[in-house]
């Protein structure tokens, strides 16, 4: 799993389709420790196996189901990513849980200055608004942020200078997709209200909501 916290900007150096997806990603800098082959990396918050590696440069493979769920099939040479190796055993745990499990592509319909700071708000659709609260935690495009700002299908993130100049977020405009993980614990407590019929309706009727 991840954390949700940047460590390098990849850019993408080759792209290639035979009889799958196969891009080539090479690191801003060198990796304290190298990379692996077989190791995992959160590529724009996808996990991806490390298939091959040489130095900087590494190059990971994408299922047909991941490239449809995802903006990784949109990549082309030259094309910024943010990049978080796995967390390891006594890692330090900065960020939130993250999979590397993308639930969607989300279009970002504003960038809203806030003084120093701005908000992107980003339209998610209904099922990862519904599982999402405010001040929880969401993925965007491998960055774990928090939820400032929420409406029925749409969701807001606010982003200070140091995360919009350390990862590809400060260069997005309007019109953009990002990929988007929701909260894992968020969905196993809708999954859970769910199954047991428990309500908002439910729950004002027994007095827990005004």
């Amino acid at each position: 799993m991840f954390t949700g916290l940047v460590e390098r900007i990849g850019t993408v150096k080759r792209v290639s389709r035979g009889r799958g997806l196969v891009i080539e990603i090479e690191s801003d800098r060198p990796w304290a420790k190298p990379l692996e082959e077989g190791e995992s990396v959160a590529v724009n918050g996808v996990c991806l196996t490390v298939a091959k590696c040489d130095g900087s440069r590494f190059t990971a493979d994408v299922l047909d189901e991941t490239e449809s769920r995802t903006g990784l099939g949109d990549l082309v040479p030259g094309s910024k990513v943010n990049l978080e190796r796995a967390l390891r055993a006594g890692d330090a745990m900065g960020g939130h849980i993250v999979l590397g499990h993308v639930d969607c592509r989300g279009t970002i319909a504003e960038k809203l200055p806030k003084g120093r700071d701005f908000q992107l708000r980003i339209r998610c659709g209904r099922v990862l608004a519904a599982q999402s609260v405010l001040k929880g935690s969401v993925t965007v495009d491998g960055v774990s942020l928090t939820i400032s700002a929420l409406g029925n299908d749409w969701l807001g993130v606010d982003l200070i200078p140091t995360t919009a100049a350390e990862t590809t977020l400060g260069a997005k405009r309007v019109g953009d997709t990002v990929n988007l993980e929701g909260d894992i614990v968020g969905k196993y407590v809708a999954k859970a209200a769910g199954s047991s019929g428990l309500t908002e309706d439910a729950l004002r009727s027994a007095g827990f909501m005004a």
